[in-house]
């Protein structure tokens, strides 16, 4: 099984350059999103990584990872993203000092409930949808969100309000649609005499692409990893890859084939490496296409035919040379050519991975 290697001095620069390109633009405070296994660099690592360079908020999306932030030690600003009404879950954030998202009378009136159990005041951040269709109170129903905020707001420290865009990393159209409806709801409240501390709506594609947007907060996950959905203006470098190494080496004779479906088959003596790692644990998978347009996912799916016409090559790295694979990616192998080279058994081997494929079972490494 490889390991998956983070690069320490490319995610300080990563850093550096989002911290730089926020006080150019507002200044706004940075919250971290560290959901997801800290975006697959690990969760604990990764927050105390991003602690140790200056970031004091940070944020998940579910309950278990930000009680499992508290447990690791982390004593700074934790949201839970995630509106929810559960009660259990409630009750876990609040013995364990989590800022909780309220969205829904239900999420709010439960809360109410614990909080009366329990003596305990949480800090609060309203969750408002905006047109993702997902968490949070409807944009258009002002006066429900005025009255929910008051009610709660004689039990909970009501300490931000957010919302969250759905297309930042393609048209500016909807985006700004959705910034207007978000500016429309703090205006109302405002008028209302509330007047909430922290406002946050941009995630990393909107911070980089419309950062007149920003308003007094950021949230930014992926670009600290700099694996972007939109142009990397900011210099941002990718941040992890897996590290394998060789299991075996043969020499395979002319017309043996390689792998599942006999997809591969030599055309000349080959001299093979195997390599220990494969598509379990996150060799090769892609991510961006589930997030990207129409058009964007067009232009991915003409490139697959191309490269079934052009046969490209994947490939490895070794000591900074490139070495192709033979055959189809296993679940835990890669068959690679090292014809005319002298490898040795164990000799290191870079792999391209997207961090947040990388199986949890993979050990993380900050080198």
């Amino acid at each position: 099984m490889g390991v998956l290697i983070v690069e320490k001095e490319n995610l300080k620069h990563n850093i550096r350059q989002i911290k730089e390109y926020a006080k150019k633009n507002g200044n706004p405070r940075i919250i971290a999103i560290v959901k997801s296994n800290g975006y697959g660099l690990g969760l604990k690592e990764y927050s105390e990584f991003l602690i140790d360079n200056g970031i004091d908020f940070l944020a998940v999306a579910n309950c278990k990872e930000a009680v499992e932030l508290r447990k690791f030690g982390i004593k700074e600003d934790i949201l839970m993203m995630s509106s929810t009404a559960i009660k259990e879950e409630l009750k876990e954030m609040l013995e364990n000092n989590i800022t909780i998202a309220i969205g829904s009378k239900e999420a709010k009136e439960n809360l109410i409930e614990i909080i009366k159990e329990t003596n305990i005041k949480p800090k609060v951040h309203i969750k408002i949808d905006t047109g993702f269709g997902r968490y949070g109170y409807l944009s258009s129903d002002k006066e429900t969100i005025l009255q929910e905020i008051k009610e709660l707001e004689k039990y909970a420290d009501i300490e931000g309000i957010f919302s969250h865009f759905s297309m930042s990393f393609y048209k500016e159209k909807w985006t700004s649609i959705q910034f207007n409806r978000f500016n429309e709801i703090l205006n109302y409240l405002k008028e209302n005499n509330i007047n909430i501390k922290i406002c946050h709506i941009s995630n990393s594609s909107s911070f980089i692409n419309f950062p007149k947007m920003n308003l007094n907060a950021v949230r930014i996950g992926s670009a600290f990893l700099g694996r972007i959905a939109v142009g990397n203006k900011l210099g941002l470098r990718k941040i992890g890859y897996l590290e394998g190494e060789i299991a075996e080496i043969k020499t395979l004779p002319k017309g043996w084939n390689i792998g599942y479906s006999n997809t591969y088959t030599t055309k000349k003596e080959t001299r093979i490496a195997i390599v220990n790692t494969g598509y379990a644990e996150g060799f090769h998978m892609k991510l961006e296409r589930d997030m990207l347009s129409f058009s964007n996912k067009l232009r991915y799916a003409i490139q697959d035919i191309k490269k079934i016409f052009k046969n490209t090559k994947l490939y490895v790295e070794i000591n900074n040379k490139k070495y192709y694979i033979l055959g189809r990616i296993g679940m835990y192998h890669v068959t690679v050519d090292i014809t005319k080279e002298e490898f040795k058994i164990g000799q290191k081997v870079k792999m391209n991975a997207n961090p947040l494929y990388v199986d949890s079972s993979v050990r993380r490494v900050y080198r």
